[in-house]
């Protein structure tokens, strides 16, 4: 069962969330593609998870910061994290920029929509990435940040950062900001 779980990213799942009877790989016939099932005919869905992220700006510097949790313990990124089911997705990014930096964001812009599919190496996600300037508060680590730094944009440690993403919504937020500063 593992391995056909694989092509619906389920491999963690085995019981059925709503009625707790296992789980089976069927493909249903309104569907191409083979589904999690359970025997009372409970659908579950894996899907991609939404994260959601800022890129604080201060004086032409962004702040970023460095994990202090796995995944990627140690590499550099934003501020960022899964969006919770009463928010939007601006609220999301504000919340994470509070919560792992200490500060309050403005949230401007939309820098990037990014996606990965799942399940190598984890569940699919899709990587909603603003920019925004810093309204209050101190930039200091929280519990999820070993340290947090500003950083001009030729310093951003380019080979130090945690994702494949996080690569390419900076380099989005630099065109952006060449593109601003050429009007």
């Amino acid at each position: 069962m593992a391995e056909e779980l694989k092509h619906v990213g389920g491999e963690k799942l085995r019981y059925c969330s709503r009625c707790g009877a296992p789980l089976v790989v069927r493909l249903i016939e309104t569907e191409d593609r083979p589904r999690l099932m359970c025997d009372r005919g409970h659908i579950h869905y894996v899907n991609p998870v939404v994260i959601v992220g800022v890129i604080p700006e201060r004086r032409g510097r962004i702040l970023l910061m460095r994990r202090a949790i796995e995944p990627r313990l140690g590499t550099w990124t934003f501020p960022g994290g899964f969006m919770e089911i009463d928010e939007t997705v601006e609220e999301a990014a504000a919340r994470e920029a509070h919560e792992e930096v200490g500060l309050h964001v403005r949230v401007l812009d939309l820098i990037g929509l990014y996606s990965r599919p799942g399940p190598t190496p984890g569940p699919g996600i899709v990587s909603i990435v603003f920019r925004g300037t810093v309204a209050t508060g101190r930039a200091e680590a929280g519990r999820e940040a070993l340290e947090v730094r500003w950083f001009k944009p030729e310093d951003i440690p380019w080979d130090d950062l945690t994702y494949e993403t996080t690569g390419w919504a900076l380099s989005r937020w630099l065109e952006h900001k060449r593109r601003t500063a050429r009007r």
